[in-house]
């Protein structure tokens, strides 16, 4: 496999820009665990190795169980979450893969009543965010691991 191009070196004030609105998103009020979820299952069903291999790991260094990462992937099987953890990831799948006629009311009244208006909102926000840096990772093939030390993410002791 060839190596592609460095987005970041590319695009400096885009990147500048995409870690802003991260850094806005993430200072939202969202509980952490919540914004962990999230990244995972969309970094998950986005097929991103890199950031799934970031997210995991600062999951695991904040305190984050072995066992509900793993049940991330079966989050509907699992009885490992809470109603506004499930709430979350169902609007997570919901927005990486919207479907062909939008997001139902049924399915915004779900999320809708574990989340205040401007956590719905601020949450939305969050999956935009990641789906951004999925998208980007992706199309240039970001090795998983690579920025672990600038990151501080072999604090995790998962290699």
């Amino acid at each position: 496999m060839s190596q592609r191009l460095n987005y970041m070196q590319q695009s400096p004030q885009l990147f500048k820009k995409l870690i802003e609105f991260s850094t806005q998103v993430k200072a939202s009020g969202i509980e952490e665990a919540i914004h962990d979820l999230v990244n995972i299952r969309a970094s998950q069903l986005n097929g991103c190795a890199f950031c799934l291999d970031m997210h995991i790991k600062q999951a695991h260094i904040r305190g984050e169980r072995d066992l509900r990462l793993h049940h991330i992937a079966i989050w509907r099987e699992s009885p490992l979450f809470e109603p506004r953890e499930r709430a979350a990831l169902a609007w997570t799948e919901l927005l990486t893969r919207i479907p062909e006629h939008g997001v139902a009311d049924a399915d915004y009244e779900q999320v809708r009543a574990q989340f205040s208006e401007k956590e719905l909102s601020d949450l939305t926000f969050h999956v935009m965010a990641i789906n951004a840096w999925n998208r980007v990772n992706v199309a240039f093939q970001t090795v998983p691991g690579i920025h672990d030390k600038a990151f501080g993410l072999e604090k995790a002791d998962l290699s």
